[in-house]
């Protein structure tokens, strides 16, 4: 999203053209996006896509008794140079969103708005309308507004067809109903939620292994991914926004740790008390093809590739044993597979510290 400075004549406008930078595309991608941004809208928010700040009416908050803001900030990371590279920009959206508001729903926070940032080397209106319309679609999806932002461009510092996003969100939850390691027990399990495939996350490593290091095409078609790699590459972050919040309100659930950089086991650790640890067994769950493919391809141990990656997993819920079969079910109607992983146990020696056992089927 942007909104161009207001121009003080042609002298200013042929000025700033001819150190390349294109007011009028500015102006023609903002008029693309607008359809896309109306869809993001909720009724707190006040006024339309164009002014300085984005405005939301607090006065929702409140019902709350004692309110909890959060809030987050994020990119996509380098899988925005493959979508450049296969010139596809509107799932890009959904890997910054899903970065972003997956770090709010962790603590139970319900995400209400997001503003992003593009920045790049020229403005394509068409391009960056798809990319915000991937952003837009995605807000859709989490259930938060899409109320701001701003696309720079930036010549000289970056090549024309070269950008990078970001954004950031804010959300709200009920001080009472905050999810976070006070909450986790000894006895509580750990439900494990399918990823979609890689998500946003480690693609210094995916890139160097399979495009620099065995030269694999965008355009090539792999068996066993069942698609081109670039088609795979590109799949678009899966947003756990609703089905955590639908969780948090149907069972009992303790913590949340949203399967970022640093792989499984590190991000989970970031919500496990001093006083327990976490098992996870392997054998439990079958990662998707791609994370193998890298993983051989590169001829990299296991230790390396789920320091790295996600291996299927995109999200952790820990929860009472009596929880999980509405947890499963609760995930299931948001689309999401789930299952038990692992639990926790009371460990003062090895306290807050999460293990990998087993070996994944067929690696």
């Amino acid at each position: 999203m942007t909104e161009p400075g207001k121009q003080q004549g042609p002298t200013a406008t042929g000025a700033y053209a001819a150190a390349g930078v294109d007011i009028q595309a500015a102006d023609k991608a903002v008029d693309l996006m607008k359809s896309w941004v109306a869809k993001t809208d909720r009724p707190e928010v006040i006024g339309t896509l164009g002014g300085f700040a984005g405005l939301f009416d607090a006065s929702a908050l409140s019902r709350y008794r004692k309110p909890i803001l959060a809030t987050s900030t994020d990119g996509a990371g380098t899988k925005v140079a493959i979508a450049q590279a296969m010139d596809v920009h509107d799932t890009i959206g959904f890997d910054l969103v899903g970065m972003v508001v997956d770090d709010l729903v962790v603590c139970g926070a319900e995400p209400l708005f997001m503003t992003d940032y593009i920045a790049c080397g020229r403005v394509v209106p068409e391009r960056i309308a798809a990319i915000v319309k991937g952003i837009a679609e995605a807000c859709v999806e989490a259930g938060c507004a899409l109320v701001g932002g701003e696309t720079a461009e930036h010549p000289g510092l970056m090549e024309p067809e070269v950008y990078d996003v970001a954004g950031a969100a804010t959300g709200v939850v009920e001080a009472a109903r905050l999810l976070g390691p006070a909450r986790v027990r000894p006895g509580d399990v750990a439900v494990a939620m399918a990823s979609s495939g890689l998500h946003s996350n480690g693609y210094s490593l995916v890139r160097h292994v399979l495009l620099e290091q065995a030269r694999w095409a965008l355009d090539r078609d792999v068996p066993e991914l069942g698609r081109t790699l670039g088609e795979e590459l590109l799949e678009p972050t899966r947003i756990y926004a609703r089905a955590c919040l639908a969780l948090a309100e149907t069972t009992d659930v303790h913590a949340m740790a949203h399967v970022t950089g640093g792989g499984l086991a590190a991000n989970l650790a970031r919500v496990v008390p001093e006083e327990v640890s976490v098992t996870l067994d392997r054998a439990t769950w079958t990662p998707a093809p791609v994370f193998d493919v890298v993983r051989r391809a590169g001829a990299l141990s296991q230790d390396d590739v789920e320091a790295t990656l996600n291996c299927g997993v995109g999200m952790v819920a820990l929860l009472p044993p009596d929880d999980v079969d509405r947890a499963i079910e609760t995930l299931a109607g948001f689309g999401v597979d789930a299952w038990v992983a692992g639990e926790v146990a009371l460990d003062h020696r090895l306290g807050g510290v999460v293990t990998m056992v087993g070996q994944h089927p067929g690696w």
